[in-house]
């Protein structure tokens, strides 16, 4: 798939090595307004020479910019960061890692992948209810209810919901609604799309919308209660050996397009 070049640009011009760069937020999601920015994170690799000083290293990278008239905020962290996060209830780095849209990639990200399985446990689901409640508070709070984080509160608890049934990480709320098939969830995706990035609701029924925020956060408390998903993580070797090498080693580029759009 083709992306703005402007992206691929920002991830050749990083001043670390990248084991992996991805697109998140709205594209991602699925629902992405016309002018809504690009949300650009990923897992560099610090030099050694950075880690052996007196000073702290510098851990996480962050810049925002306008180029070619398209907005991007770029995130990375160092890949020891990025593996602990992956070792506690973070889905948020995990939907990153699994972003189907790849804008750089290594060998070493299809294997931090394989490893990153080891990973999500039955716990992820704190993750979830937890997001999906401050995105309902901001909702609600709104004088003026907008599209974006009620698809938010949509997107957090069915994503926690199929994780815990699946164990599989799916953060694309069109594609988790062709499982759960929520017959509103395509009316407020077309609002999104067609809208700005600020859109309100159309005729917001907070009442109803209040409704099935709570019956969906109390499916995913039960799927939490039945899952088969472990209650620990398990990858902290398998994530020990790969931070070693990769800090000794040379990353293995994978193959990319870089066309564009």
């Amino acid at each position: 798939m083709n992306y703005p070049h402007v992206l691929y640009r920002a991830t050749q011009n990083h001043k670390h090595p990248l084991i992996f760069a991805t697109i998140s937020g709205a594209h991602l999601y699925g629902f992405p307004s016309p002018d809504s920015d690009y949300d650009l994170r990923g897992c560099h690799v610090l030099p050694v020479e950075e880690l052996i000083g007196l000073d702290a290293p510098v851990e996480t990278i962050e810049s925002s910019s306008i180029d070619d008239g398209i907005e991007l905020d770029l995130v990375t962290h160092d890949a020891k960061k990025f593996f602990l996060m992956m070792m506690q209830k973070n889905g948020y780095v995990l939907e990153q890692l699994y972003s189907p849209l790849i804008i750089a990639s290594t060998k070493e990200h299809d294997e931090l992948k394989e490893i990153a399985k080891k990973c999500i446990t039955r716990n992820h689901s704190h993750h979830y209810l937890g997001f999906a409640l401050t995105q309902w508070r901001l909702f609600s709070k709104e004088e003026k209810p907008r599209v974006k984080p009620l698809l938010y509160v949509y997107r957090v608890l069915l994503t926690g919901i199929n994780l815990m049934q699946t164990g599989l990480i799916e953060a694309n709320l069109v594609s988790l609604n062709e499982k759960f098939k929520l017959s509103y969830i395509p009316e407020l995706i077309e609002q999104k799309l067609c809208g700005v990035e600020k859109q309100q609701i159309k005729e917001a029924d907070l009442g109803f919308h209040e409704s099935e925020y709570q019956r969906l956060r109390a499916w995913l408390e039960e799927e939490f209660e039945r899952s088969k998903l472990p209650e620990t993580q398990n990858a902290k070797d398998d994530l020990d050996d790969l931070l070693r090498r990769v800090r000794t080693g040379k990353l293995t580029p994978n193959e990319v397009s870089h066309k564009g759009a």
